[in-house]
């Protein structure tokens, strides 16, 4: 995308809110929802605590809701529209940040989807080999690269029916799991607190769902049709994420009491297969290896409409290189030489989460606050002369700090990551909470006589 065109041209707005439902819900079909609902059990809630954690944390999606209908009224992509929160200059670091975590995930996810075509390989008596993993990796990662080729409209089509094909099927295996379900287990689980458990399980989904995917959102939004009303299409993205994240979620709660491993695994999609009767194992293999396609053609299409944001004008065909190499050279890697690197992989990804978090926070206090007569555009275009809103700038970097601060896992021990910021994800939702409270004091204390 021309990083000189502010404004998308309205002969390119060609989505609905239909379409809009159908995106974020193929994103969000995969099976990796059931991991979700694990995760949350292994908090040690009661049934009902869990549900309420999954109904909350699919919730999130109130967020890209929100930002697509910024997106769809301003017709401007996420991150130029963070300009005018950051200066045009400032923007540049959670910019940056952004596409790292597009990239980042996206060859999370072509590795995944590779190592589940081998696994459905050897489901029909191919085993493993250098030859096969370069095979499915060509295959999968193939149809990631390829879809850079697409516009709008045809992914949007293509998004329409992987939701279909995978939704039906999703739902099937889901059927399965619970008949074979300890209904029983599931309603005797004791009761847990609801701040050192409910509140780090709600933090856990956020960070991994509506947070991560707000960055995205006005990409989106930014091309829906003038006619769709804003509030069609913030709801539109918000359950379109919601719905099938919330069902997933319940169903991992429940499996969880069959599969109790299912949480901590290094191979949960092993544990879920060996869950399901055998003749549903080529199915099952491609559900689980097809839901992350619709997760990867979202992250690649922003990551290279964020690489021309940061100021990287090149071609569609360069950046479509430049995002394909990274794409597969990351997996190779992976796959090929270093057998360790994606676990310490995802720890850096997990650390973007916090300053993604504090970002959207400021992106919408400014909205809010300072945005209600629309967005000026000589605080969007690349030359805009206010390369610097210090009032985003020093809100996102307090609020990253302190989100950091309150952070431990198995790189990072942050000073305060005691009590209930143990080895969780709350520090996502200090992130976020700092934020606001600095962007609050900014504009009491600093009234500004023009919005800069």
């Amino acid at each position: 995308m021309d990083d000189n065109i502010i404004k998308i041209p309205e002969s390119q707005k060609t989505l609905t809110a239909g379409k809009l439902f159908y995106n974020w819900f193929a994103a969000n079909i995969g099976i990796m929802g059931f991991v979700f609902g694990a995760m949350i059990v292994s908090y040690h809630l009661s049934f009902f605590q869990a549900m309420i954690a999954s109904l909350v944390g699919a919730l999130s999606f109130v967020i890209p809701g929100w930002v697509a209908m910024i997106g769809q009224k301003e017709g401007v992509t996420t991150f130029k529209l963070s300009r005018a929160a950051y200066g045009t200059h400032g923007n540049k670091i959670p910019n940056a940040i952004a596409w790292l975590n597009m990239v980042g995930w996206l060859a999370v996810n072509v590795i995944t989807g590779t190592l589940l075509l081998v696994s459905l390989f050897k489901v029909i008596n191919v085993q493993k080999s250098a030859v096969t993993t370069a095979i499915a990796l060509a295959i999968f990662g193939g149809l990631v690269v390829l879809s850079g080729l697409l516009t709008e409209a045809t992914l949007a089509k293509i998004q329409t029916w992987l939701s279909w094909i995978f939704g039906v099927l999703t739902i099937l295996i889901l059927v399965l799991f619970l008949a074979k379900a300890n209904w029983q287990a599931a309603v005797s689980l004791p009761a847990g607190s609801w701040i050192t458990g409910v509140l780090p399980a709600v933090s856990i989904v956020a960070a991994g769902s509506g947070i991560s995917w707000s960055m995205a959102a006005a990409d989106w939004g930014a091309y829906v049709t003038a006619q769709t009303k804003p509030a069609a299409t913030f709801w539109n993205t918000t359950m379109g994420g919601a719905v099938p994240l919330f069902v997933l979620m319940a169903g991992g709660v429940l499996l969880s009491t069959i599969e109790p491993t299912l949480a901590t695994t290094g191979d949960p999609f092993g544990v879920m297969y060996a869950a399901l009767p055998t003749w549903i194992g080529p199915i099952y293999f491609l559900v689980a290896a097809g839901g992350l396609i619709p997760q990867c053609i979202i992250s690649f299409r922003s990551a290279r409409i964020n690489l021309a944001t940061i100021g990287i004008n090149v071609s569609q065909r360069t950046s479509l290189t430049i995002h394909g190499v990274i794409v597969l050279a990351i997996p190779i890697y992976v796959l090929f030489i270093s057998g360790n690197f994606l676990s310490n992989f995802e720890l850096f990804l997990n650390f973007l989460g916090i300053c993604l978090a504090s970002w959207v926070a400021i992106f919408l206090c400014d909205n809010v606050m300072f945005r209600s007569g629309g967005y000026a555009i000589d605080l969007l275009v690349s030359e805009s002369s206010t390369h610097y809103n210090w009032r985003g700038i020093v809100s996102w970097v307090i609020a990253t700090v302190t989100g950091f601060l309150f952070t431990n896992n198995a790189i990072w021990n942050g000073p305060f990551a005691h009590g209930i910021f143990r080895n969780n994800s709350l520090g996502v939702f200090v992130s976020a909470v700092i934020a606001i409270i600095c962007m609050l004091l900014w504009k009491v204390a600093v009234p500004s006589r023009k919005v800069a």
